[in-house]
């Protein structure tokens, strides 16, 4: 599961029910189809599509319609609004690989490093991500079938199940922030037209003239690729985390 921070859209927004009943294939289908090869499944992807390439306010079920050539009211026969078609598209985007390499082929860590970097991508690929409040999700295969195998590769730690999922927890909300904050910067050098090249360039001589000062000795003293985009400062981070809970398991295995 994802969660991201409070934004322009929540989840579970629509009818519960209907959601879930869409989600598990327990609902009624249309008998028939408006348009030949119209099914529910081409109304998520299409609707994935235009969050992907324009942002999450540009969903809206005429905007879906024009992009498959139909009716805005025929795809009232596959969902009944943005509400619930937003939470068919958080579990379509959450849908896990078939591959267990993809969780790594160690222990708990490795599946840990590559859920990390997994989840780090899928910001990537779907930045309107962040602009969904998923603090109460609505639980659909995609999601259920990813905890799952997530819980069954860390499982071996040995700690609670409590602790377990707030290490699933733990490991997403570090992602989230340095998911948007990746965001951030492309937003930034988008509307102000310049390359973060050319926005530190442009600080240069007032950065230069307080590093000799003498008011920053430390700052001054620092290596000249401190700030370089040669260091990973996400698999840092993340490597770290691992670090702590390497001490917890060993801890608990201890006692």
């Amino acid at each position: 599961m994802t969660s991201g921070r409070g934004g322009t859209e929540s989840s579970g927004s629509g009818d519960i029910a209907r959601t879930l009943d869409l989600l598990w294939d327990t609902g009624r289908r249309p008998s028939r189809g408006p348009k030949p090869g119209l099914t529910l499944e081409r109304v998520v992807e299409a609707a994935i599509e235009v969050a992907d390439r324009d942002g999450l306010g540009a969903v809206s079920m005429r905007r879906i319609a024009a992009e498959l050539g139909t009716g805005t009211m025929s795809l009232y026969r596959y969902v009944p609004g943005k509400g619930e078609l937003l939470d068919l598209m958080l579990d379509r985007v959450q849908r896990p690989s078939d591959d267990p390499a993809d969780l790594g082929d160690g222990g708990w860590r490795a599946a840990l490093e590559a859920l990390g970097h997994a989840t780090l991508a899928l910001y990537r690929r779907h930045p309107w991500l962040l602009e969904v409040n998923q603090s109460r999700p609505i639980l659909g295969p995609s999601a259920l079938d990813g905890m799952e195998k997530v819980l069954a590769r860390i499982k071996p730690m040995g700690l609670s199940d409590p602790e377990l999922v707030s290490v699933i927890i733990l490991i997403d909300g570090y992602v989230v922030g340095a998911a948007r904050t990746q965001l951030y910067e492309q937003e930034a050098e988008r509307s102000s037209g310049l390359t973060d090249a050319q926005f530190w360039e442009a600080q240069r001589p007032a950065l230069e003239k307080a590093m000799t000062s003498g008011r920053y000795p430390v700052l001054a003293g620092l290596s000249e690729d401190t700030f370089g985009p040669d260091f990973d400062h996400f698999a840092f981070g993340l490597q770290r985390i691992l670090d702590g809970l390497e001490v917890l398991v060993a801890r608990r295995a201890g006692t």
